[in-house]
């Protein structure tokens, strides 16, 4: 008998594969929505390695939902102006837009979400590797190599969040479709060259570079050299062959410098067929996997996080109604098409040669007018979202809940701290007795809401929405009977008795 077959089991509701952005956030969306949560990562520390240096503007409202972005300490910078494929324009011409937080490494923000999903009560556990994994029907069987030897984890769901090159997504036959790397690009940090910033990136005859500082004395530099040959995997460049390729399309040297850590990347792009697979699900790069053009890969993983922890979370408190774990990959399979859609659209225009110069001068025709950098806009920060909520299709049904102020018998509150709890939360803006009645048998998922938005922001108009514990309406209207019919849908039936909550009866916010 093997040590496997003789180790203990342990059991929790579900086990998250991967301690990076995308499994911490799932983490902490599961802990709010009362599921037991253990998380496994390989990795005994933290690499402090940093791919992602910000998040766009929609992940940014993502965690200042749930309250993290406070965590960081800091105002985020943010700038208005972004680019599409290397072509630039101000982002603020959509409403909210902006071209996301800069230059906020990927370990701090793992270092936040960590903190944040342990304080509610994630279990994560560092220097455990998923060694197998079983989907046993009414249940999913982990087996785990940890430093005291091997053991077993049984779960009602497992979620792999473990990378572009996910051992979940292997062990349980996801397909992952997609085109093949076709060349190779380069990433280090590198202190004591004083790089000139190119933070949209620069393209050069021989290629394309981009420069960021990262702290004093440091800076990120990536180098897209054009025709650069792919290797093997685990193979890794060398800073001297980093230095080089900066030489041969800046004109600059930089091997003087020293390199805190070298890295590469390609524009390999994938997709599995389906989020989910009976108990197992994958999230993040185990996903998708694109070139990373926009900071869109970490964004796209919590975003995904997010929509998957309520759901997953209330499958598992029993709530959920026919259905709701399923619209995970409905709704983020959807999603995620279009993110490689749009980088591999953003590949084309900045990093082909000289026969993609016709496409590059369409675009910048195209960017005169501002529908197309509102859409492009929209495309690059998440803003344009727009889930199929199955209703009389009102305009704000199916889209995000933007940050905006309302006033309340209790005082004035954001739309966003009003979803911190990751409960849904109904809207009423009409102080309508009875669409409060409608929804009375859901006040323990639903939080209801009395207030009056500003007369010429985007509520205008509206009568009440109902809103996702994920931040997206899911209802528009003013009608009890279509309320009552998104309850059920998202929500499911409606417990026994109870009175509404109502936001100047209780402070949920």
């Amino acid at each position: 008998m093997t040590d496997a077959e003789t180790a203990d089991v342990e059991t929790t509701d579900v086990v998250v594969v991967g301690a990076g952005p995308t499994g911490l956030m799932l983490a902490g969306e599961l802990r709010l929505g009362g599921a037991r949560v253990v998380v496994v990562e390989r990795l005994p520390e933290p690499s402090g390695q940093s791919r992602g240096l910000g998040f766009t503007a929609r992940a940014m409202e993502v965690l200042d939902q749930r309250g993290v972005l406070p965590l960081f300490g800091e105002e985020l910078e943010t700038s208005p102006e972004g680019h599409f494929g290397g072509l630039r324009f101000d982002y603020s011409v959509l409403p909210g837009a902006h071209f996301g937080a800069r230059g906020i490494p990927q370990a701090r923000t793992e270092a936040v979400l960590e903190e944040w999903a342990g304080g509610l009560g994630a279990d994560i556990r560092r220097g455990w590797e998923l060694t197998g994994l079983t989907d046993l029907g009414d249940a999913v069987q982990a087996t785990v190599h940890t430093p005291e030897g091997v053991r077993r984890l049984r779960c009602a769901y497992l979620v792999g969040c473990d990378g572009g090159r996910s051992p979940v997504r292997t062990a349980a036959g996801f397909d992952f479709p997609g085109t093949p790397a076709t060349r190779e690009m380069y990433l280090a940090d590198v202190a004591g060259c004083a790089v000139r910033p190119r933070f949209l990136g620069e393209r050069l005859p021989g290629g394309m570079v981009m420069a960021a500082p990262l702290r004093d004395g440091v800076d990120r530099v990536i180098v897209c050299p054009d025709r650069a040959p792919v290797r093997g995997p685990g193979e890794r460049p060398g800073f001297a062959e980093v230095a080089a390729a900066w030489r041969r399309i800046t004109g600059e040297d930089i091997g003087g410098g020293r390199a805190e850590w070298v890295s590469r990347f390609t524009d390999a792009t994938r997709q599995v067929t389906e989020y989910r697979r009976g108990r197992i699900l994958l999230a993040g790069d185990a996903a998708h996997v694109h070139l990373p053009a926009g900071g869109q890969g970490l964004s796209t993983g919590l975003q995904d996080a997010v929509n998957l922890g309520w759901k997953l979370a209330a499958t598992i408190q029993g709530w959920a109604p026919p259905g709701l774990l399923d619209t995970y990959h409905s709704e983020r399979h959807a999603v995620g098409a279009r993110l490689l859609m749009n980088t591999r659209a953003q590949g084309t225009l900045y990093l082909g040669g000289a026969e993609t110069e016709p496409l590059r001068a369409l675009f910048a025709e195209l960017l005169v007018h501002p529908d197309v950098r509102r859409h492009l806009a929209g495309v690059v920060s998440g803003l344009d979202i727009r889930h199929p909520m199955g209703t009389d299709g009102h305009p704000l049904a199916g889209r995000r809940l933007p940050p905006l102020p309302l006033r309340t018998a209790a005082g004035t509150v954001t739309t966003t701290r009003l979803l911190r709890s990751a409960q849904g939360v109904l809207l009423d803006l009409a102080d309508d007795a009875g669409l409060r009645a409608a929804a009375a048998g859901w006040k323990d998922r639903v939080v209801t809401v009395t207030g009056t938005p500003d007369a010429d922001g985007p509520l205008a108009g509206a009568a009440a929405l109902l809103v996702r514990p994920d931040g997206y309406v899911a209802w528009a209207g003013g009608d009890g009977d279509g309320l009552s019919g998104a309850l059920r849908r998202w929500f499911g039936p409606p417990a026994e008795g109870g009175r509404a909550l109502h936001h100047d009866q209780e402070d949920t916010a």
